[in-house]
């Protein structure tokens, strides 16, 4: 067993298995802030449902602002760099939470700004991230090391969120932020040694808004990327709305503690896990564009049940936090399913020159939506109350899933793209 693990092209490269580990750390740490973080907001600074979607939508923002010029810098620069340093000023905004806590200057204005800081580095470093792993593993084993990065990924949210919880529990919120701060450390750490041959793009004197015309020229001319692009709109702006509110209504509506919430997180790492072993086969049987639609079908089935949640439902609270731990495993699993074929298909039917621009201009399609998404769940969960604005995200969720469905486009096989000089005026 041994020898055939070593014989593994994959686990074979240095250069992934440094990559894996960082991922995974990271990965571990982010667990824990993703609990943290919005624990810090609602239970110590008491946040409405407005507040909660700003946060939200901050860290939205930036892919409406810097997606499209971060595509141009990305096709031009060397992405390992990058990727290092969103890594160093992730953890180091992190750090500052609970210094601001202990000084007592710690507020919702410090948690919107420290959610665009993170919010510039997903458009910057995970744009890196997305090239350097095409590049480290090459396009045809790109799902095979979606797959294996799933799957311990999975393995990280098994144990991170029930160890956040604890820590939010003995700690308090803003010290167990410090783990997810130190996670980004010492990925940033391995980053850099990873051994990878990245030469420098050769330089141009094309004008960047070039770049950046060229870059949404080219997906509106690839059908795959355009109907990938207006689908994931969509559901980012359903998906937003969903996170700025569901943490708040466990927490608020279904009664559930800090440590019961670590818990039905972690049973959502099974769901991951469950992703992972699947995604393989169901793309190798029915293709990565019907693994999109039942990864978006499934994260629906997500909106539409939380808010039918009730406390203490026949009676037991226990019988509650079992339907919530259900709920996230199966809404977990598709999210994985709908983002790593999502992924795979971008990078297949795109040239290497324009990976970067593609990667940059998809997410400033498809996220820029998504501060809209926030805001206007906080919004209505403040006016209608967080119960109703969940149930219209549910309702959005099955219109996407409906019209989505009807795309041949995605059920068809990728059909890769020539290069942009080849496509005529």
């Amino acid at each position: 067993m041994y020898s055939a693990f070593r014989q593994d092209a994959l686990v074979a490269n240095p250069a992934f298995r440094l990559y894996w580990l960082s991922s995974v750390l990271s990965n571990s740490g982010a667990y824990i802030g993703a609990l943290a973080l919005p624990l810090c907001s609602v239970i110590l600074l008491q946040a409405s449902p407005t507040q909660m979607g700003l946060v939200s939508a901050c860290q939205a923002i930036p892919f409406a602002v810097l997606a499209l010029p971060a595509g141009v810098w990305l096709d031009r620069s060397r992405k390992k760099p990058i990727l290092v340093a969103c890594k160093i000023a992730q953890m180091l905004s992190l750090a500052c939470i609970p210094a601001a806590w202990a000084l007592g200057i710690l507020s919702m204005p410090w948690m919107y700004l420290v959610a665009v800081v993170h919010g510039c580095c997903s458009v910057l470093g995970g744009g890196a991230e997305q090239i350097l792993l095409t590049r480290i593993v090459g396009r045809e084993q790109l799902v095979d090391a979606q797959s294996r990065l799933t799957v311990t990924d999975s393995v990280a949210r098994l144990v991170a969120p029930g160890l956040g919880g604890l820590l939010v529990q003995w700690l308090s919120a803003p010290f167990a932020v410090i783990v997810n701060a130190l996670g980004f450390a010492v990925s940033a750490w391995l980053l850099r040694r990873v051994p990878i041959d990245e030469p420098a793009p050769p330089p141009t004197d094309k004008h960047p808004l070039r770049d950046v015309h060229e870059g949404l020229l080219f997906i509106w001319r690839q059908p795959l990327l355009r109907t990938l692009a207006w689908s994931a709109a969509i559901w980012h702006l359903l998906y937003y709305g969903y996170i700025a509110l569901s943490t708040m209504y466990m927490l608020r509506e279904l009664k559930l503690n800090a440590g019961t919430l670590g818990a039905v997180q972690v049973v959502g790492g099974m769901g991951v896990l469950l992703s992972g072993l699947l995604m393989k086969p169901i793309t190798r049987r029915y293709g990565q564009g019907h693994s999109v639609l039942l990864g978006m079908v499934v994260t629906t089935a997500g909106f539409v049940a939380l808010p039918l949640l009730q406390p203490e439902m026949l009676g037991h609270q226990g019988i509650t936090i079992a339907a919530c731990a259900l709920l996230t495993f199966f809404f977990d699993c598709g999210v994985m399913l709908y983002f790593m074929p999502y992924i795979a298909l971008r990078q297949q039917v795109t040239p290497d020159e324009f990976l970067g621009r593609m990667t940059s201009s998809m997410r400033f399609l498809t996220v820029a939506s998504a501060p809209l998404g926030a805001l206007a769940a906080g919004y209505a969960g403040e006016h209608l109350g967080i119960r109703a604005a969940l149930a219209w995200v549910g309702a959005g969720g099955i219109a996407l899933a409906i019209a989505a469905a009807c795309s041949r486009t995605l059920r068809a096989p990728p059909v890769a793209t020539r290069p942009y000089t080849e496509l005529g005026p």
